[in-house]
């Protein structure tokens, strides 16, 4: 499948990943919070059948999606889950390097365009890239300014060359695309999560609640999440200690399951391919549409998976799709420096 972030359209898809339709002076700005305690390094999972770094969750029912925020959020519907293990953190940058020396594995992002996809481009246009965030560098930039494809960005150099990981290695991994997600958990013998196994795991055990920590708004004072403070594009306030970038994993208190960052930080795979709704008639165990089905409402030929938790970019002016309902259409098949993931090991029987 071609990379579709290399055309204008799919930035601008991008982009909505942080759109929504609240006001833009909602949010103030406050003093900085100090940065908090965050999880020790944990080490690299082993492999199957271990659930070293993972949390059982046990089967259960709950109330999935929402009166929509977005139309995309609904029509909520009461699901069944079976059990299994998530892991308590988004993989970080020390697990997923393990996972490349023991594999040779090679991203996405790593390789070049292939040229019978894109035969409009040629020479240095085909050379390996995948997408950052650089924000409004003038009031007047639209969703289309604020993503650049940066060649050379990939999961060492999240930002592209000159970046690096270094001193990050338990922050989470980005620039993953999808199959890059689902190489390293079948590597573990284990699975991406479904969006109904995430959503049940994202909520930890509360009714209903608005939040993965309940119904009480973010607290600056005792941040919640890494989120964005102040009005977005334009600045990031770092009100929660992390300005305009990850937080090292578990900086931010767990939900009810004990799991970190849920909320925030960075938008997390699922399996499901993307619809812009939650079919009611799918309540045991969902798996979400076929790909033949999905579709995005802007460009119905084009697949994507479902992203779930918001990221740092997430402004309460602007995206407020931190929440357990909230939902994304990812771009499946490039990677991006706000998007990582976590794995499941389903119990059988």
């Amino acid at each position: 499948m071609p990379r579709v972030p290399h055309t204008a359209a799919a930035l601008l898809a991008l982009a909505s990943l942080s759109a929504c339709d609240r006001p833009a002076d909602t949010q103030k700005t406050v003093a900085a919070a100090p940065k908090l305690s965050c999880l020790a390094p944990q080490p690299t999972p082993a492999r199957a059948p271990a659930t070293d770094g993972m949390v059982l969750v046990k089967a259960g029912e709950f109330l999935q999606g929402a009166k929509p925020a977005r139309g995309e959020e609904g029509p909520p519907r009461a699901t069944k889950v079976g059990a299994f293990w998530i892991d308590r953190t988004e993989v970080t940058n020390a697990d997923f390097a393990r996972f490349v020396a023991a594999t040779g594995y090679v991203t996405l992002a790593e390789k070049p365009l292939d040229p019978k996809s894109y035969p409009g481009l040629s020479g240095d246009q085909l050379r390996p890239s995948a997408i950052v965030f650089v924000g409004a560098k003038n009031p007047n930039d639209g969703p289309g300014q604020w993503w650049q494809v940066i060649q050379g960005a990939d999961w060492r150099h999240p930002e592209g060359p000159g970046s690096t990981i270094a001193g990050k290695e338990n922050h989470p991994v980005v620039q993953i695309a999808y199959d890059d997600a689902l190489a390293y958990a079948r590597w573990l013998g284990r699975d991406l999560p479904t969006e109904a196994e995430w959503e049940y795991a994202a909520r930890g055990g509360l009714k209903d609640a608005a939040y993965t920590w309940g119904d009480q708004p973010l607290d600056m004072k005792k941040p919640q999440a890494n989120v964005w403070q102040g009005p977005f594009p334009q600045s990031d306030a770092g009100t929660d200690g992390y300005k305009a970038e990850t937080a090292p994993v578990g900086c931010f208190p767990a939900n009810g399951y004990g799991l970190v960052d849920m909320a925030g930080n960075v938008w997390e795979w699922t399996k499901d391919w993307y619809a812009p709704n939650l079919d009611p008639s799918e309540v045991v165990d969902p798996v979400g549409p076929t790909q033949r089905d999905a579709y995005l409402p802007s460009t119905p030929d084009e697949k994507r998976h479902v992203i779930k938790g918001g990221s740092f970019l997430c402004a309460d002016n602007f995206c407020f799709r931190y929440r357990p309902p909230a939902r994304e259409a990812g771009p499946t098949d490039t990677g991006s420096d706000h998007v990582g993931f976590r794995t499941v090991l389903r119990v059988k029987g």
